[in-house]
């Protein structure tokens, strides 16, 4: 099991002003429970009204947060077409569909990401060999996407988390590893979420507060607190009681 989450110098020379939110829990039941099922159901209903406060201008990728991200990305090598997620949540969004639930913990993290228009990720921390990085890599990385039977390995200064067996997600939270995804069985994990700008800043702090909440009520676990990595303070070391 990791260790720590090591924000890299190089993701800093990018984006010196930064913050990425950290965040451990252990000990979750993954598994669909019924009994909260009309529950997320709502979480989601909810959380899709609240993500239209970040979709006022009629054309899509002018909206700010779009707009901020797609600004972020052009900052590093990325794979074509990539996105942050909370853009692809937000497209949903705009285009009219719904949330259906897939599991628990994705169903919350999506409900965060959606209200507070930030990017919410969140990893299977027993998959994942030693630290995880968040850096510039050098390329050539293993990565295998969810759903996909083939490995697409990272490109040459791309911003991607990634461990010592291969990339965990590629350009920032664009697309997770199969390896490290969440799934039914997920008991401890870790909680990720960047903000490359002081105003994302102030909603990812808010966020990673309801995330934190979320997770009480709903699987009944004490999360870690939440760590606030800078330039100046690039780790968040797992708790030794967790």
């Amino acid at each position: 099991m990791m260790k720590q989450v090591v924000v890299d110098p190089s993701f800093w020379a990018l984006f010196p002003d930064a913050q990425v939110n950290i965040l451990y829990a252990n000990g979750i039941d993954n598994h669909d429970d019924q009994a909260q099922l009309a529950d997320r159901k709502q979480l989601l209903k909810d959380a899709t009204t609240a993500a239209g406060q970040f979709l006022t201008n009629d054309t899509f990728r002018l909206n700010p947060v779009v707009d901020q991200w797609r600004t972020a990305f052009q900052q590093f090598k990325k794979k074509k077409g990539a996105r942050s997620s909370i853009e692809a949540l937000l497209k949903r969004v705009n285009q009219g569909r719904k949330f259906d639930p897939i599991n628990p913990l994705v169903d919350i993290y999506n409900s965060v990401s959606l209200t507070y228009g930030v990017p919410v990720g969140i990893e299977d921390r027993d998959k994942i060999t030693g630290d995880m990085h968040l850096g510039q890599v050098s390329g050539g990385q293993s990565f295998q996407p969810v759903g996909a039977a083939a490995d697409e390995p990272t490109l040459p200064g791309e911003v991607a988390y990634y461990d010592e067996v291969g990339a965990v997600c590629r350009c920032l939270n664009w697309r997770d590893a199969q390896r490290t995804m969440l799934t039914a069985d997920s008991q401890n994990v870790v909680a990720v979420i960047e903000a490359v700008t002081p105003e994302q800043v102030a909603r990812a702090n808010e966020a990673m507060t309801t995330l934190r909440e979320l997770i009480h009520q709903y699987f009944g676990v004490q999360p870690s607190p939440v760590f606030q990595l800078t330039k100046e303070n690039p780790q968040a070391v797992v708790p030794a009681d967790m």
